[in-house]
């Protein structure tokens, strides 16, 4: 449960043209579940304990947040301390139907004299498909994602400034339809531009219409005078030579009309300022000004990242190049303003906003984009703290991994595709029958808190849907509103003559976690300068690498079925340090917030980074410690943590 709710109620916009007038419905759009949203945003903004995991730099004086939780979470935790941020950039999903995957790569093995052939290349999409593990879902109906988009929205305009501004990045899929949401929640006087971000990317073998090659960022003002800077083209190199000018000054140094070149009629300011400013005409010693270029309009023609870029490049599915976000926050903030990113993805808004010397607050629900993010950070020296929002859901990596892991270990749960989409499988019971089974989405971060009016539809509209003949049914929620106020509810208006039975899913999401095993010793080491001894690692066992290495294999066999010999497979040696990505070591703690004193990272070119540090030297498969371990941290190639405590 929420320790308690927010409250966020959408102030209305004075001079706002609000179309239930002609709709008449509570909302401006009229589509399924509005209602329901409503309802929600009446009670307010789930708030719940956060707890500090780490704290990453000597000091963090800018409270620079990096924040494992949703969106509508993160918001009520600032609202309620009192936190404004200054600048919005959101990179949401696109409702574009697709799923986003992590590559995986396998690491070289330092304990073996010859590496696998697997090893030292990228399992490419074509050969290993089944070998990427889905990051997050964009898979989304209509409905559902500007329910969604519209709950966030308007959680974040409650902890924006007064001169904030938000930038929308969104494509076709679902653009059109979120302008008119942000119309209604900011104000159509408050839209500043529709900016067409136009990447060059592989065209491909597109016949039936243009190459879809640009996004859309929509800038809306929180008030009438935003913070914002015209900016320059800072690719322009043109110049001017004061003294070519001279023919257009009389001698009482007065313009002489406006008949310059064309090429110069656009310096007619800077030479009469010079005048202003000096009283006289430029001479050939005065210094050439350098102009910025031209007034950067609408349309942004900024590469997207390019993957030999090992500058910039994190591996990320949906990531956005720095140039971009370095024009967002320059365009609309000061230094020591605050720049939040509530869909932290690959980090880059974080990244940015530290190299512009602006305080930032990101978060994601994805455990892989939490990492992404604070290695990135972590790289480029920044000092920040991370929390992770107590919120009852234990995620596997990310909500679509664990709502696949989740289905499977329900017992006696059968996945059943007759069944209307709404439910997830079904039960059987030899009194009974067939039992319907209901499990929140954890895709779905707005349908977290079962409430009435999630219980309403089930009973007005799901069971409904169902044929004749199913006598109970069973919902498995994650967190409640009011268990008492839920039953009452029943009581009194379920008409269906279908029992419901609700069940907890927080005791299967404890199991979606099983730790790695790791096999060690700490040795002295007289021979390294800068370190008195060494973490020597022995071996290294993870299961779900196992399984998933066991997935991709079967699938290589089954595709070469006439020539197995040539099937693409994956092995791993008996030590397995190929799938080690990260260790980190506490050696000042035992329990509690995680410090890492040190901490080594093997790239998937098998280059080290120490401490921040990037090394084009192999992994040895040591760790140098100046002191004694008390806690390890170990990352394997799938995002998973496991935390070992040292024996003393």
């Amino acid at each position: 449960m929420p320790i308690k709710y927010v409250p966020y109620l959408p102030t209305p916009i004075e001079g706002q043209a609000v179309l239930s007038n002609f709709l008449r419905t509570k909302r401006m759009l009229s589509y399924r579940g509005a209602d329901g949203v409503y309802e929600r945003i009446l009670r307010g903004m789930p708030y719940y304990e956060l707890e500090r995991v780490e704290t990453v730099g000597k000091n963090n004086p800018f409270e620079n947040l990096l924040i494992h939780g949703e969106c509508i979470s993160t918001c009520a935790y600032l609202k309620d301390k009192g936190i404004k941020v200054d600048l919005v950039y959101i990179d949401p999903p696109f409702a574009s139907g697709a799923d986003y995957a992590k590559k995986i790569y396998i690491r070289r093995n330092p304990l073996v004299a010859k590496a696998i052939k697997q090893a030292e290349e990228e399992l490419d999409n074509s050969s290993a498909s089944e070998f990427e593990e889905k990051m997050y879902g964009d898979i989304w109906d209509k409905e559902k994602f500007l329910n969604w988009m519209y709950e966030n929205l308007v959680a974040i305009k409650s902890i924006m400034s007064e001169d904030a501004s938000i930038y929308m990045h969104l494509d076709w899929h679902i653009g059109h339809y979120v302008k008119v949401l942000m119309d209604e929640i900011f104000g159509e006087d408050n839209f500043r531009n529709e900016i067409i971000w136009h990447y060059q990317t592989f065209q491909g073998q597109i016949k039936e219409y243009f190459p879809r090659k640009h996004d859309t960022l929509f800038l809306y003002a929180k008030s009438k005078n935003p913070c914002f800077h015209l900016l320059k083209d800072s690719n322009a190199k043109d110049t001017i030579d004061y003294t070519r000018w001279n023919s257009y000054l009389n001698e009482n140094n007065e313009i002489l009309g406006s008949n310059y070149p064309k090429t110069d009629s656009r310096f007619d300011g800077y030479l009469r300022r010079f005048v202003e400013e000096n009283g006289r005409k430029p001479g050939p010693k005065d210094v050439i000004l350098k102009i910025e270029g031209n007034t950067v309009d609408s349309v942004w023609d900024i590469k997207a990242v390019d993957p030999k870029n090992k500058s910039e490049k994190v591996d990320y599915a949906t990531q956005k190049p720095e140039e971009l976000l370095e024009r967002v926050i320059r365009a609309s903030s000061n230094e020591g303003m605050i720049v939040a990113d509530f869909f932290g993805g690959s980090g880059v808004t974080a990244a940015v906003a530290n190299k512009l010397k602006r305080k930032f607050i990101t978060c994601d629900v994805g455990v892989n984009s939490i990492q992404t993010i604070r290695d990135r950070l972590i790289c480029d020296k920044a000092s920040f703290e991370i929390y992770e929002i107590k919120d009852g859901v234990n995620l596997f990596r990310n909500p679509v991994q664990t709502m696949n892991k989740l289905v499977k270990l329900i017992p006696g749960l059968q996945i059943d595709d007759s069944l209307p989409k709404f439910w997830t499988g079904h039960f059987v019971d030899s009194k009974l029958g067939k039992i319907p089974a209901y499990i929140q989405d954890l895709k779905d971060s707005s349908s977290k808190i079962f409430d009435i009016v999630k219980l309403n539809e089930i009973i007005n509209e799901r069971i409904p849907e169902l044929e004749e003949g199913f006598k109970k049914v069973v919902v498995y929620y994650v967190d409640i509103s009011n268990e008492e106020e839920i039953k009452e509810f029943v009581k009194n208006n379920n008409l269906t003559g279908v029992d419901i039975e609700f069940r907890d899913l927080k005791s299967i999401l404890a199991l979606t976690f099983e730790d790695d095993y790791l096999e060690y010793e700490v040795v002295e080491e007289s021979s390294n300068i800068f370190a008195s001894k060494q973490l020597v690692i022995k071996k290294f066992i993870s299961d779900r690498l196992k399984q998933k290495i066991d997935e991709f294999n079967d699938k290589a066999l089954a595709q070469a079925i006439e020539n197995p010999e040539k099937a693409k497979t994956i092995k791993l040696s008996n030590e397995g340090l190929e799938g080690i990505e990260l260790i980190s070591v506490d050696c000042t703690s035992n329990e509690g917030e995680w410090h890492a004193d040190v901490e080594l990272k093997i790239e998937k070119d098998n280059s080290i980074t120490l401490n921040g540090e990037k090394s084009k030297d192999g992994w040895d498969g040591k760790v140098p410690l100046e002191n004694d371990p008390l806690r390890i941290k170990v990352r394997n190639i799938l995002g998973d943590e496991t935390i070992i405590v040292c024996k003393s």
